[in-house]
């Protein structure tokens, strides 16, 4: 195939984005999973470097990794009650295991241990529970032996460049339509070049025109993927979170428990994905044998329940902050905020409900023509003040387990403006 320059290359890739990306933008809610040979371990997905095993010794886990049949189907079930709308596999951590029949790299769950597919399993049962499918691909391995040297041996690089490429050509081919790619740790080279990321690139997504590609092969590609935080950016982006923030792989489930997120914690952290244009992807490290480890079932469950009343003010294409990444969260002190699209309506998310069942909502330069809570349809007692402030009435705390109503403000006409803190002109950002 003729290959295009970077900037040629980055042109097409602008042009033909908003279609691309476009499910991807409204889906704002997604599923990792983590599984390899260190679920089998239980002690971190980078145990093997961590740890110091060498190769050999790190091996005899392989015959290990016997997966219950059907831990794909209980994934993506969950995923799909959770209210997720994608979900991305780790096909081949850096450990160099690679969870499909691959011709490319022998050192797989077809030749060992459970002597199944698990790529494709992984594939049906998304394609089942109608989610979008998103394979994970580590550029580090450390297992292959060139996967050290590369960066210093030309020969060595030009093989290990082979391998990498021939892998996720495998991915893309052998699986039918695939969503997204998503790459990890372009270690130990550092640059596009050494990577050779713009031509390898290009010839995948021969393979599968409508993907989108992360931005962890040293080029910008198509969304941002900042780890462990939600750190708001000027383009696409998705915040990918574990579940207890110390392993991205399997903990045992009694003792991760304590530091696990419950489902208001992950609404937060949702909340301030959707408000700021990005998506959430949550991690889950199931266990040896495949299953979802129990400290995260309920709180997706119950996330998935509260989604199911309140979906509107999460999915679909709403307004990015118009106040920009600034460090004010909107809404009030005790409420997150989304944005409907057309400027016409807000969304109020409110942690904690006043005792006395009032509050206002101020900033916008349009009076309010109705609030509701999404939930149960309820409409609520408000009156617009002089002073531009929307004075809510009659609030009352949610039931249930999950304590977040929400409420939409529909404005008199579209709001042009929105300044929180006008009174008080010290305060800026």
């Amino acid at each position: 195939m003729n290959l295009l320059s970077r900037e040629d290359y980055e042109q097409m890739l602008a042009q033909t984005r908003d279609q691309r990306m476009s499910w991807w933008r409204d889906a704002r809610f997604g599923m990792f999973v983590h599984f390899g040979l260190y679920s089998v371990i239980g002690r971190h997905e980078w145990v093997m470097s961590m740890e110091g095993f060498d190769k050999e010794e790190y091996e005899k886990w392989a015959d290990r990794f016997c997966p219950k049949e059907g831990c794909c189907e209980e994934w993506a079930r969950l995923a799909k009650a959770a209210g997720m709308k994608y979900m991305v596999l780790t096909t081949r951590h850096h450990e160099g295991f690679s969870l499909w029949d691959s011709k490319a790299n022998p050192y797989n769950s077809m030749n060992y241990g459970a002597h199944r597919d698990i790529v494709k399993e992984f594939v049906e049962a998304c394609r089942k529970e109608g989610l979008r499918i998103g394979f994970y691909t580590s550029l580090m391995d450390w297992h292959h032996p060139d996967g050290a040297i590369c960066a210093t041996d030309l020969a060595a690089r030009r093989r290990f460049l082979s391998y990498i490429e021939a892998l996720n050509t495998e991915l893309l081919t052998n699986y039918g339509k695939i969503d997204i790619l998503w790459y990890d740790v372009p270690n130990p080279m550092n640059t596009a070049e050494e990577w050779d990321s713009l031509a390898r690139n290009q010839r995948l997504r021969a393979l599968q025109p409508d993907i989108i590609i992360n931005d962890r092969s040293m080029l910008p590609e198509d969304f941002g993927t900042p780890e462990g935080e939600i750190r708001v950016m000027e383009r696409d982006w998705e915040a990918c979170m574990t579940f207890n923030d110390i392993s991205w792989g399997y903990l045992d489930a009694d003792q991760a428990d304590v530091y696990a997120y419950n489902a208001p914690r992950i609404l937060r952290m949702l909340c301030t994905c959707a408000r700021n244009g990005g998506n959430l992807l949550l991690n889950i490290g199931p266990a040896p044998d495949g299953s979802v480890p129990k400290d995260a079932i309920r709180p997706l469950e119950e996330v998935g329940e509260w989604l199911q009343k309140n979906g509107e003010a999460v999915y679909g294409p709403l307004l990015k902050n118009p106040l920009g990444a600034s460090w004010f969260r909107g809404g009030n002190g005790i409420s997150g905020i989304t944005y409907e699209k057309d400027r016409k309506a807000v969304y109020l998310w409110n942690w904690i409900t006043p005792p006395e069942g009032d509050m206002f909502l101020a900033g916008f330069d349009a009076p309010a023509a109705s609030v509701t809570e999404l939930a149960t349809g309820r409409a609520l007692p408000f009156e617009n003040l002089p002073d531009g402030r929307i004075h809510l009435m009659g609030l009352q705390k949610a039931q249930g387990p999950v304590p977040v109503p929400v409420y939409k403000v529909v404005f008199k006409r579209p709001y042009t403006k929105y300044q929180p803190f006008a009174k008080y002109p010290q305060i800026y950002f």
